[in-house]
């Protein structure tokens, strides 16, 4: 039988111009920071939701250009309330400076947490890049419908990339945020125990069943069939899974021998994030008991089960 899994494409086209705003929907605009790098893409998308009045998702860094940029698209209305999909830093470090040059509170899923306890002297890889003090004004729960601006929203719980992310849907609309859950021009990085890949994978299930067709994501352009691409997305993931059973089968005891095994022509930062997911894919492995994992002193021994 032929292999019916469907194909992973990344779109690495999207070419913003760095705060200047553009339309992406009625009522939905875009501004880009400038803060383009290997994990970021072209930067993070900020969002300007509404008419006479707005909210805006995910400020982005705390750079005052940006800023000024997100004012400019404001423009002047009220602004309702900053949401954000979840608290890292290029996604959240700009919310406490916009709400104080404009009164907006401050809207999302709750303090940053991690997916799971830590380990006995574990380290959380992701820390310096996590909003630990911000504090929303209103927590929302899964499936809570809210409306800015005059748009009709509904949240989402996403947990996966970190626990308090959040997807938003515009409610009757076919169209999803989707922040850092879903991406068109790259697989998302979870690393433990910021995030975890069990709680990423079904995140991947609950969006693939929802009535969102098409996908708007925090870093790089829009998804046009958002439920394919996740469940490509998803495909990638199992195979991620099997590649690895396979390896250690293959006589793999270590992180790096799967690495050059798995991702031979990564290199730099983009060779530390792959293994900083094959962690969460290695947790998410031996806890369902296919592979066994042991942490030492010298970092992980893996075998068969």
């Amino acid at each position: 039988m032929a292999d019916a899994s469907p194909t992973l494409r990344f779109d690495t086209d999207f070419r913003p111009d760095p705060g200047v705003a553009a339309e992406v929907l009625p009522g939905v605009v875009r501004v880009t920071a400038n803060n383009a790098g290997p994990y970021t893409f072209t930067g993070t998308n900020s969002f300007v939701i509404g008419t006479d009045r707005v909210a805006v998702l995910d400020p982005g860094p705390d750079d005052p250009a940006h800023r000024a940029a997100l004012l400019a698209a404001i423009g002047g209305r009220p602004l309702e309330a900053i949401l954000l999909t979840h608290t890292h830093k290029d996604h959240s470090a700009g919310a406490k400076a916009l709400a104080s040059a404009t009164g907006a509170p401050l809207w999302f899923a709750g303090r940053h947490r991690l997916s799971r306890p830590p380990h006995l002297l574990e380290m959380n890889a992701l820390a310096r890049e996590c909003d630990w003090d911000l504090t929303p004004d209103r927590t929302f729960f899964d499936g809570e419908r809210f409306s800015v601006g005059g748009i009709g929203l509904v949240a989402m719980a996403t947990p996966g990339h970190c626990a308090n992310h959040m997807c938003y849907g515009l409610a009757d609309s076919g169209w999803l945020l989707s922040g850092d859950h879903v991406m068109g021009w790259n697989s998302t990085l979870v690393a433990v125990p910021d995030g975890s890949m069990a709680d990423y994978l079904a995140s991947l299930e609950k969006l693939i069943a929802l009535p969102y067709a098409h996908y708007i994501p925090a870093h790089g352009g829009p998804i046009a069939d958002g439920p394919a691409y996740a469940r490509a997305l998803l495909a990638h993931r199992q195979l991620r899974n099997r590649q690895i059973e396979d390896a250690i089968k293959g006589g793999a005891t270590r992180i790096g021998e799967l690495l050059d095994r798995i991702y031979p022509t990564l290199k730099g930062k983009l060779r530390i994030a792959a293994g900083f997911t094959l962690r969460a894919h290695i947790e998410y492995l031996s806890a369902r008991g296919t592979i066994r994992a042991r942490r030492t002193p010298f970092g992980w021994r893996l075998a068969r089960p």
